[in-house]
């Protein structure tokens, strides 16, 4: 088939499918956000136009923000399905690389099809592009590897053939899944070339279940069946296999109590008898107590990020960990004993390895007391006070209480993921995406947007700060012309508060944070006016003077972003300095030397968390 190499790719990526959780299939790609411009707008613009009825596109305003929203689809889709997103060359490319490295922390998957600029360099220097005196074959789409799990720039057509497997491979293989990227260079993108029409045969790319190495699993299982206080820690790769189930299981077969990580929760029914809560930074001191008398951790499909382990001060260092893990990268750090495995099948081995074995009753019924007290101390933050602004706890509170089992709830950045991550009581199976590994802000409108594409039941929520608004909010006019309707709520503390408080916290005097701490030549600086501003992007709007009106604003913004099918926005101003506490330690960078006694205390504490700090568990 005669067809340029943009054509061929678009057709290709017609021809890919996924096989979802029950059994049914759908595209592996479900549409591509757009901006087209000097670079794409002929080549894959041309090649995207010949298949609108069969590939949506939708029109972004910012290039980062509409990967950002590809990046939600992956997400939201569990991985099953990828999130495309194609710029014009020079900064619309560069303006993706914010999301390839969201996409890089929390391996999801994502495909960026930045354009580039000419292989042939009979017109150089063209509009947009950055000549290196030292190396005429560099462009500024470079940027994208260090950011991309694979990378390739598509200089002759035919290196389809060998390139578009890997493509299939990175973004399907649980081990290795996150972005990548194929750098198209624009005259190659109108380049036509004699295609094999096997290249476009539809393919099922079906889950990967790597099975244990059995000398692995022995090993496990001894470990396992030496434990007097097990702890079962379930992150991102349970929910990626669709093991949560599995998980809660194998969990109840051996009295094993169960904790979360940011990627994992809502992997547990809240109220479950083993369920511990969420563990680290922004857990809760439900699962940090347990974890720091646990003799044997089994950490389940979880890089143990620092927020999880309190930068590795939440064990006891005299622990064994067993890390079962897909990708082995994260099997074997911190010495764990590793299991290379799917967690759902890794897991249903080590259930039949373990066989009847139980943990003590009374190490199990731990869990259930430990979370009953976290539960009350969350409860006792969410009861409204008779005079203040909102906290976040409590705003967190009346969206959990109205959110149903179908509903999704997500955040980013700022105080909002510790309230998220600590206080939120799960309503449904993997119904959060706290964006904690990158902690990309911009990423809440954006990935909202994402979410609302892959999500056909329930209400997408997301929940973010006035600065995070601030930072990217173009998308919520992408969504509101597109059709894609959820709520957002709006926390305006003045500022970036949560920075203040790490600011502050650590000795340092407030500055350039909150805007009463921000140079200004005004007397009374002006504010944003949210809600306005959302109006003006298509938005539906609904500012809430107090706490009680809150729930009957969302009761109505999540009515219209269903039935006008465009986002709702709810805005509130909250508490700038009222927190969810999980007690853990957090290392940071503190000065070895200041001009302030306070800031010396500060480092003081930091090096006697290092000192407690495990660097090496075998």
């Amino acid at each position: 088939m005669k067809l340029t190499t943009a054509q061929a790719l678009v057709r290709w990526m017609l021809a890919q499918r996924t096989e979802l959780f029950d059994g049914s299939q759908a595209p592996l790609f479900p549409g591509v956000f757009a901006i087209f411009g000097h670079g794409n707008v002929l080549g894959i613009g041309t090649a995207l136009e010949e298949v609108r009825d069969r590939l949506p596109v939708w029109r972004g305003q910012n290039e980062q923000g509409m990967a950002l929203a590809a990046v939600g689809i992956g997400k939201a889709a569990h991985r099953r399905q990828v999130g495309v997103a194609t710029s014009s060359i020079g900064p619309g490319a560069l303006n993706m690389v914010t999301a390839a490295g969201v996409a890089h922390a929390n391996r999801l998957p994502l495909l960026l099809l930045p354009g580039d600029t000419f292989t042939g360099r009979a017109p150089d220097p063209v509009l947009q592009q950055v000549e290196h005196f030292h190396d005429p074959t560099a462009t500024v789409n470079d940027a994208f590897r260090a950011v991309s799990r694979y990378f390739d720039r598509i200089t002759r057509p035919e290196q389809l053939l060998s390139t578009l497997p890997q493509v299939a491979r990175v973004l399907t293989d649980p081990a290795d899944c996150g972005p990548v990227t194929l750098a198209l260079p624009q005259d190659v993108q109108a380049e036509s070339y004699d295609f094999p029409e096997s290249l476009f045969k539809e393919v099922l790319h079906r889950p990967l279940r790597q099975r244990p190495d059995l000398n692995a699993l022995a090993g496990a299982a001894s470990a396992i069946r030496a434990a007097a206080r097990p702890l079962l820690v379930l992150g991102g790769g349970v929910r990626y296999s669709g093991a949560a189930g599995r998980a809660l299981r194998f969990a109840e077969q051996h009295g094993i109590p169960v904790v979360e990580t940011t990627a994992g929760r809502t992997l547990v029914p809240h109220e479950h008898p083993l369920h511990a809560g969420p563990l680290g930074i922004t857990g809760s001191t439900s699962a940090n107590v347990l974890a720091a008398e646990a003799d044997v951790v089994i950490a389940v499909g979880t890089r143990l990020q620092d927020f999880t382990t309190a930068s590795w001060t939440v064990f006891s260092p005299d622990v064994h960990l067993v890390s079962l893990n897909a990708a082995r990268f994260d099997a074997v750090k911190h010495g764990s004993s590793a299991l290379v495995a799917d967690a759902d099948e890794g897991l249903r081995e080590l259930t039949d390895a373990l066989g009847s074995w139980q943990a003590p009753a009374d190490w199990s019924r731990r869990a259930g007391a430990e979370r009953a007290k976290w539960d009350d101390h969350i409860s006792a933050l969410r009861t409204p006070s008779a005079s203040g602004l909102p906290t976040y706890a409590q705003v967190v509170g009346v969206v959990n209480d109205v959110s149903g089992p179908e509903d999704y709830v997500m955040t980013a950045s700022g105080g909002l993921p510790g309230e998220l991550i600590g206080g939120w009581r799960a309503t449904g199976e993997s119904t959060m995406d706290v964006e904690y590994g990158f902690s990309c802000m911009g990423y809440e409108l954006a990935g909202a947007w994402g979410a609302a594409i892959a999500r056909t039941d329930g209400v997408v929520t997301t929940l973010l700060g006035d600065g995070s608004y601030l930072m990217l909010n173009s998308e919520l006019f992408s969504a509101a012309f597109a059709g894609h309707g959820f709520v957002a709520v709006v926390c305006d503390n003045d500022g970036y508060a949560v920075i203040h408080r790490l600011q502050t916290g650590q000795g340092g005097v407030g500055f350039n944070n909150l805007y009463p701490d921000c140079r200004s030549s005004h007397a009374e600086p002006p504010r944003t006016d949210f809600a306005g501003h959302a109006a003006s992007l298509g938005c539906a709007v609904f500012p809430v003077e107090s706490l009680a009106g809150l729930e009957g604003a969302y009761r109505k913004a999540r009515k219209v972003a269903v039935t006008e099918q465009r986002p709702a926005v709810v805005v509130i101003r909250t508490h700038p300095s009222s927190w969810t506490e999980a007690g853990a330690w957090w290392e940071i960078g503190v000065p070895e030397t200041s001009h302030r006694a306070e800031i010396a205390a500060a480092r003081a504490e930091v090096l006697e968390g290092k000192a407690k700090q495990v660097r090496y568990l075998r």
